[in-house]
């Protein structure tokens, strides 16, 4: 079936639509008719005054809020107990070794239309360093519920993540299942798994190419001594970088600023970092919890090439959350919010659209 097809399908799908479009794809569609699109903006160039928030064990979470301009076309809902509806808020959780410029092409795609919530999670990005025994994706699901509670403390949300963002999401919902339905009306899950990782490969893109191929977890035990050596190796091998970040987070070929985006954002993050983190992706073993997201709408995106979280765990996700919907990007990689923001848009202005319309029947 067409890309086309597939997004026309979602109306009578499990998101249960009336239609494909939304008032989302509308208005930037005609943003885009009407001048420069909002998508031109330089990437690492869309900013908003910073939060603050301290996680339970000290550590200061960056967090930045988009606040939304209520659309004279969207029609007032209400939330609970008659109540006038607060609008929904999307939370976006980016992946390992990135921030949360990551999503460039959707957070510049929804301002102004809906309120929108993007963090760095703790030792990545502008966020403070964890302690080492803290480096957890059960951490990260802590560190998002406390951004919930203190950013978005009243009204529906929608969490969108990715990769090891995705995961966390996956963490928050084994934890604290009593959000999902309730303040979690809707849950995206972009390149990503609950468990039964190739831990070997996602270190591949973020080490020195000579390296990739024979790190294990002694090796990483090993480089996490010597981790400014490792920072220094790469900063020299960046062509050899490039190249690898290229074949590992892409599938189809993209623009060299694109290449060049992901591969500073890796750069960024001290392999020290990367040590820490890794010992949690071979741990990872969630699959049992997934089923809890049944009570939302649930969207899972993933491309057919990618290398890092490849398509058969999105597939399935895809059978152990009921009711959920599956798009398979032909041919793309694992940066799929940037490879194919178009269509990973697409499919969260429907995801949006029907998790409150659910919310407002509640």
């Amino acid at each position: 079936m067409s890309i086309a097809g597939r997004l026309a399908g979602a109306a009578a799908g499990a998101l249960g639509l009336a239609a494909a479009g939304t008032v989302f794809g509308v208005v930037r569609r005609s943003r885009a008719m009407g001048g420069r699109s909002v998508t031109d903006a330089a990437f690492g160039s869309l900013r908003s005054t910073p939060v603050t928030v301290v996680a339970e064990d000290g550590v200061p979470l960056h967090v930045e809020v988009d606040e939304a301009t209520q659309l004279e076309t969207e029609p007032k809902r209400r939330w609970r107990r008659g109540q006038p509806d607060p609008e929904v808020t999307v939370v976006f959780a980016h992946g390992y070794c990135l921030n949360l410029d990551s999503w460039h092409f959707q957070r510049a795609a929804y301002r102004g239309l809906v309120r929108t919530v993007f963090y760095d999670h703790r030792s990545h990005g502008r966020s403070g360093r964890s302690p080492r025994h803290n480096a957890t994706i059960e951490q990260l699901a802590r560190d998002l519920k406390q951004i919930l509670e203190e950013v978005v403390p009243d009204g529906p949300v929608v969490l969108v993540g990715h990769s090891m963002g995705g995961m966390t999401v996956v963490a928050l919902a084994e934890q604290f299942p009593e959000l999902v339905g309730d303040r979690v009306v809707g849950v995206a899950l972009v390149s990503t798994t609950a468990g039964g990782l190739d831990v070997g490969r996602i270190l591949l893109p973020m080490v020195p190419g000579r390296l990739g191929g024979r790190v294990t977890h002694q090796a990483v035990r090993t480089l996490h001594r010597g981790h400014l050596a490792v920072d220094g190796l790469r900063r020299a091998g960046r062509a050899i970088a490039m190249v690898a970040t290229d074949l590992f987070a892409f599938g189809d070929e993209v623009p060299t600023a694109y290449v060049e985006f992901v591969d500073e954002m890796l750069s960024e993050t001290p392999f020290e970092v990367v040590a820490e983190f890794f010992p949690s992706f071979s741990r990872l073993d969630k699959f049992h919890a997934v089923e809890v997201l049944s009570r939302v709408p649930t969207a899972i995106l993933c491309g057919t090439a990618d290398k890092l979280t490849s398509i058969g765990h999105s597939r399935k996700l895809h059978q152990r959350i009921a009711g959920s919907r599956l798009l398979e990007c032909e041919g793309a990689g694992h940066m799929l919010p940037i490879e194919r923001h178009d269509q990973v848009t697409a499919e969260l202005d429907q995801l949006i659209t029907a998790a409150t319309a659910r919310a407002a029947q509640r």
